[in-house]
């Protein structure tokens, strides 16, 4: 088990630009990170660079970590997590509809709701399609991932107010498809 306390200190040296606390950090932490990548991409070589993202995400974001009372691994793990469904995500389009579906919909529903759900979700679908495959993509990150503005503007290498609006855009002309 990893030491919450040592954990903080290391990001915290990193964030400083400390190459031995990153170094440390990531003998401390890259085989749990590992495993994340390899349940999600289920192939060594994928997660192994799904693994090596990952540890330049916390190099470039460490500063942004912030010591709240959680464990340190849970932003390190959503930072793993998230590069691996990136990776996937950048391996298939919008073609996929029913891991689509699936996730736009909520568990739990009565088969009449699932049956209007998956009807909408098919609706998105097609509006997803008709949009440029970055804004698709940036939209999926938005709003079915939760990934942040300045990590999607970092993903497709634009400025921060280019994504904003990007996603306003594309938000506008998917608005305009679901309305037909």
């Amino acid at each position: 088990m990893l030491d919450r306390t040592k954990v903080e200190s290391l990001i915290a040296r990193v964030a400083l630009g400390d190459q031995a606390a990153f170094s440390a950090l990531y003998d401390a932490t890259s085989g749990k990170l590992f495993g994340v990548c390899m349940r999600i991409l289920k192939d060594r070589s994928s997660a192994e660079d799904a693994l090596q993202d990952t540890f330049i995400k916390i190099w470039k974001n460490s500063r942004s970590y912030s010591a709240n009372g959680l464990s340190p691994m849970t932003w390190l793990i959503t930072i793993a997590r998230n590069t691996s469904i990136d990776r996937l995500r950048m391996d298939r389009s919008f073609d996929d509809f029913d891991t689509i579906a699936h996730r736009i919909s909520a568990t739990g529903l009565s088969p009449e709701q699932s049956a209007i759900a998956s009807s909408e979700a098919k609706r998105i679908v097609a509006c997803l399609n008709e949009l440029d495959a970055q804004r698709s993509a940036a939209i999926q990150g938005a709003y079915l991932d939760g990934q942040s503005y300045v990590d999607l503007s970092e993903r497709f290498n634009v400025p921060l107010n280019t994504m904003r609006t990007w996603l306003r855009r594309a938000l506008i002309s998917l608005k305009e498809c679901m309305s037909r």
